[in-house]
């Protein structure tokens, strides 16, 4: 998050009680010198941006991209800061700032060690029990299944996801994946005030390279698979694994539960330098015949859920429904069941809460239907890698009896290796395309979707392709071409409200979008489960 951060930006949470903790001490932590006068000085927190600085906090001031974070230094003065943390370049920057500053090699590196010590939020402090979730796709729907779960066990439940941060039953709109190390320290801190027992936290790559989660120990590691995606930050699939490996390592976790459906699992388990347990799906595993801990087996797939039993080596079986569509979904709501054993949940109290029963969780934007009864299906989902259109596809076509209709854009500015597969892989699942606009961010548009075009005309040169500009038009376009008993994926924006056009947020909600586009066709639409943020 740089120095400068947007303010229209959802709010850094800190806790009710903040700590006081001395200066000097908190130099010695990261072996760091103090240039200025130190003594007596005491720090209330800590923040990478000064759009959310408090007054008593240390900021710490990095070396972002284009300028340095010592820049805004005298901003975070004026702001109350009462100590910069940064490196020798920003230390000569911020000399005249006017408070105390802490020298050290490697600001971000130092970030999650000083927020673990600021906050009492480390490996030995009392903490709610944490269940870290990575891999390319599934984290944020074992995230948020991984805490419905928990509340039907009767727990207070805390959460960290690409769509929401929870507190004890608040709910507040996310910024990132994973949150800085500051952020995430601090959020802890407001969750062990709250009385949370169990946080589900959603680690992505990035979360690990950029020392996002430096400082936490997960009582429970879980890895979904590995696909395509995210080779604008990694040279490689070869990298971009590298990246992940370390969650299954004694300083980020003490336990792990692995998926064995991408071939990349294997690799993790023979990697692992923590106990591992295993599960599979045979249905969708890269190798049917894998054996594994834990068996997830399909049992029944419906437009408004997915039934499956999870049945382990030593005989324990139960048999739940995750509340959407998916073999893939199924997958990862027998690896969050799974998780929990691991973190030590009984068997009877989890077979009890679910077997026979639904599993009772909202998974924002995730294969979410938004159509009613009577009329086409409309599904608006998160999913924005070829792996992830190529198993939900294949979920809406197992519950469609008539044709199946894709809409879907890119991300400007983002992985561009994958836009090929992403066009081949939409087109070769449905029966007509449709490619729209995502986020452009500082790209042109027009070439985001002749690139897409480009993939998919390559993989099915008959395939009927159309394309329509803003996505506004696109969807009212697709709900012309189907009717009752027909199927609509609308694949990218899910839960979010707002599409990033040169910078811009721009207010946007695809599930809102939708509804408006069935109710003008004539279609009865049913009230939403979410709130509308959308407007024109």
């Amino acid at each position: 998050m740089p120095a400068d951060a947007a303010p229209n930006l959802p709010p850094v949470l800190r806790p009710e009680d903040p700590p006081r903790r001395s200066l000097t001490e908190l130099a010695q932590r990261v072996g760091g010198r103090i240039a200025g006068d130190g003594e007596g000085v005491v720090v209330t927190g800590i923040t990478l941006a000064t759009a959310d600085l408090r007054a008593g906090e240390a900021f710490v001031a990095i070396r972002g991209v284009n300028r340095h974070g010592a820049e805004f230094a005298a901003q975070a003065v004026s702001q109350g800061a009462v100590a910069i943390v940064t490196d020798d370049a920003g230390a000569g920057i911020a000399a005249n700032a006017g408070v105390p500053v802490v020298v050290v090699p490697d600001p971000r590196a130092a970030l999650g060690e000083l927020s673990a010590w600021v906050y009492g939020t480390g490996r030995d402090d009392d903490l709610p029990l944490l269940l870290g979730t990575t891999g390319t796709n599934g984290k944020t729907s074992v995230s948020h299944l991984l805490e419905g779960i928990l509340r039907q066990v009767g727990a207070v439940t805390g959460l960290s996801s690409t769509a929401e941060r929870h507190i004890a039953g608040e709910v507040i709109v996310s910024r990132l994946t994973t949150p800085e190390a500051s952020e995430f320290h601090a959020l802890l801190a407001l969750m062990r005030e709250r009385g949370v027992d169990a946080v589900a936290v959603e680690v992505s790559a990035q979360a690990l390279t950029r020392h996002r989660v430096d400082g936490v120990v997960f009582d429970v590691a879980g890895f979904t698979n590995l696909s395509h995606d995210h080779l604008d930050d990694y040279t490689d699939m070869a990298e971009y694994f590298e990246a992940k490996l370390p969650l299954f390592r004694p300083d980020r976790a003490r336990r792990g539960v692995v998926c064995l459906d991408s071939a990349a699992g294997a690799d993790i388990v023979a990697r692992a330098e923590i106990p591992v347990v295993t599960i599979v799906t045979p249905a969708i595993a890269h190798d049917p015949a894998a054996t594994a801990d834990w068996t997830v087996e399909i049992v029944d797939e419906r437009q408004d859920g997915t039934a499956f039993r999870l049945t382990s080596t030593d005989g324990r079986t139960l048999t739940t429904t995750v509340p959407v569509i998916g073999q893939h979904m199924a997958a990862n709501a027998g690896l969050a069941i799974v998780m929990l054993l691991e973190a030590g949940y009984s068997w009877d109290l989890v077979r009890r809460t679910l077997d026979g029963e639904r599993i009772d969780a909202h998974l924002p934007g995730r294969t979410q239907l938004v159509s009613g009864e009577r009329g086409p299906a409309v599904y608006v989902d998160f999913g924005h890698s070829p792996d992830a259109f190529e198993k939900t596809l294949a979920a809406v076509r197992r519950v469609t009896p008539g044709r199946v209709v894709m809409v879907f854009g890119a991300d400007g500015d983002r992985d561009k290796t994958k836009r090929h597969d992403m066009g081949a892989t939409a087109v070769l699942g449905s029966d007509i395309l449709v490619v729209t606009d995502h986020h452009p961010r500082f790209e042109d548009p027009d070439a985001i979707r002749a690139t897409l075009i480009e993939g998919a005309r390559r993989a099915r040169p008959d395939g009927d392709i159309r394309e329509f500009s803003p996505p506004e038009r696109a969807i009212v376009a697709a709900v012309e071409l189907v009717g009752d008993g027909d199927a609509i994926l609308w694949a990218g924006p899910g839960h979010q409200d707002y599409r990033d056009i040169r910078g811009q947020r721009t207010p946007y909600s695809a599930r809102e979008l939708a509804r408006r586009a069935l109710r003008d066709a004539g279609w009865p639409v049913p009230e939403p489960s979410w709130a509308v943020p959308y407007s024109d």
